[in-house]
């Protein structure tokens, strides 16, 4: 089969390759990928940046994000049959979506929203999965809290925002001035433009901060959140407890105790808590999310499309960081 995939870790961004087909397990779907999306998180492993705690072998399919139709099932699967029409996050020990095949456990998989094509469906697993596992999952967000999304235009704002208003959270969030509009009609009740104003200047009182951005957002939001409130960061520094759940060595959790040291005190001194989220694949929850995208309430927000043979060239359009929403390429 046809996939996409990198020899090294590198700036390298890849080759268009052959690659086997893959083995179905017993509790494994066969899916043959109609279309994938581009995550910032790609172009992070394709660099080596976490190959501390995900330890990949080479050549190396990157992709993590799919919609598309099983055609194949494992002998004990029981929630799939051939000719379903599917999306997933598969787990991040066997990612590889930018293929033309890719064996998943049925439990990282969930029947396609109805009302979506495939692009639209590709587009929404990882974020769609962070936004939840950060909102419902961590935080636990109420009817009535306010809640500080930043970087509202990209693929995990776009999705939370529409997650957290949702919810019944007030919804505030940071965007460049050209998106204001744009991410208002998404939901956020209060947009603050980064090129104008300081956001730790202007919100106060919030109950949950869903930081994606550097290490000097994350220190500034402390400032806007209450005694009691949460900074969730999807973008590090991670803890010990998430070296933890991996199942690191002992001394890199030591290592990631230290690289959270500062903002965990930081946190306490504040009467914060502060938590590193790593989305996880969730078949079930992606089931949740589909019944949202279903009713309207959550939808798809899609930037640009391109073709199967451009994926390096979707890699570097992501890379920029001005994509409003997600990126997909088209496998099939």
């Amino acid at each position: 089969m046809k996939a996409f995939l990198i020899d090294r870790y590198g700036k390298n961004p890849g080759r268009i390759g052959e690659a086997p087909t893959p083995t179905v397990g017993a509790h494994d779907v066969l899916i043959e990928v109609h279309a994938s999306s581009v995550n910032v998180l790609d172009s992070k492993i394709s660099k080596g940046d976490f190959k501390l705690i995900l330890p990949y072998s080479f050549p190396l399919i990157l992709g993590n994000d799919l919609a598309g139709v099983v055609v194949e099932v494992g002998p004990q699967v029981t929630r799939f049959k051939p000719g379903d029409e599917v999306y997933a996050r598969p787990p991040e020990a066997r990612i590889g979506t930018f293929a033309q095949l890719i064996a998943v456990n049925e439990n990282a998989v969930a029947l396609k929203p109805a009302n979506t094509n495939m692009a639209q469906a590709a587009s929404l697993p990882l974020v769609a999965l962070t936004a939840w596992q950060v909102l419902v999952e961590t935080a636990r967000l109420q009817k009535g809290q306010k809640v500080l999304i930043h970087a509202g235009s990209g693929g995990v704002g776009t999705v939370a925002i529409q997650l957290a208003r949702h919810l019944g959270a007030f919804v505030a969030t940071t965007t460049s001035t050209a998106n204001v509009e744009w991410v208002k009609a998404l939901g956020a009740d209060l947009v603050i433009d980064y090129t104008q104003q300081n956001f730790e200047n202007v919100l106060h009182d919030y109950d949950v901060v869903l930081n994606s951005l550097g290490a000097d957002v994350l220190e500034k939001s402390l400032k806007v959140l209450k005694p009691g409130g949460h900074l969730i960061s999807i973008s590090g520094p991670p803890t010990a407890q998430f070296a933890k759940t991996q199942s690191l060595s002992w001394p890199l959790q030591q290592i990631m105790r230290l690289l959270s040291l500062g903002i965990r005190h930081k946190a306490r001194k504040q009467g914060v808590s502060y938590t590193f989220v790593f989305m996880r694949a969730n078949g079930y929850q992606l089931k949740n999310i589909t019944a949202l995208v279903e009713a309207g309430i959550i939808k798809p927000v899609l930037d640009r499309v391109f073709t199967f043979d451009s994926t390096a060239e979707a890699l570097r359009y992501v890379e920029r960081g001005r994509a409003k929403g997600k990126v997909v390429v088209m496998i099939k």
